[in-house]
């Protein structure tokens, strides 16, 4: 069975966005970038709340772009080729290899799971991460934490969420001096 993950930059005191809702801070370094790269080759479809979706909207054209270099043009082809599935009561139309949710998030998991194919489930944003977690639907938390306190903002773990008990699966440090830590939800 597939596995839903939740993956996202953080600065140590929890942030994925600082107040201002700027992310500046996560700008990821060669080795931190790669390592995303290495990731999204395990996604299966990706599902986005509004706001990340469109935050991502310019890898879709991104190919295009003579300024990229070697690494970026590979996360474009791979993003671009990516199934997506986005959450919002406002759009419309989504562009690309996107669809907006015709379910509740937990039904399109169940759709995910169900279909023959390979790859995690992945979750992007906060909010929709938040409702997969009090639903008990994370799998595994991915965290690359940036050495930066950013002192409010979106947080990475929502409130709201029970206790989870975590079994520890892989650590990184990167050069940049970003941290990554993978964690199993224990069942």
């Amino acid at each position: 069975m597939r596995s839903v993950t939740y993956s996202m930059n953080v600065s140590l005191d929890g942030y994925i966005a600082g107040p201002d809702g700027g992310f500046d801070w996560t700008v990821p370094g060669q080795e931190v970038f790669r390592s995303w790269i290495e990731e999204i080759r395990q996604v299966g479809v990706h599902l986005l709340g509004r706001r990340l979706y469109e935050t991502m909207l310019s890898w879709e054209s991104a190919e295009q772009d003579p300024s990229l270099d070697e690494a970026g043009l590979e996360w474009a082809g791979l993003w671009t080729r990516l199934p997506k599935v986005v959450f919002s009561t406002t759009l419309e139309a989504v562009r690309g290899k996107a669809r907006l949710a015709t379910g509740t998030l937990a039904e399109e998991i169940e759709r995910w799971r169900a279909e023959p194919g390979q790859g995690d489930i992945a979750i992007g944003g906060a909010t929709l991460a938040a409702e997969a977690a009090a639903l008990g639907l994370i799998d595994e938390y991915r965290v690359r934490v940036y050495p930066v306190l950013v002192g409010g903002g979106v947080s990475f773990f929502p409130q709201r969420e029970r206790r989870v008990d975590l079994d520890l699966v892989e650590t990184r440090t990167f050069d940049s001096h970003v941290v990554y830590l993978r964690y199993r939800v224990a069942r």
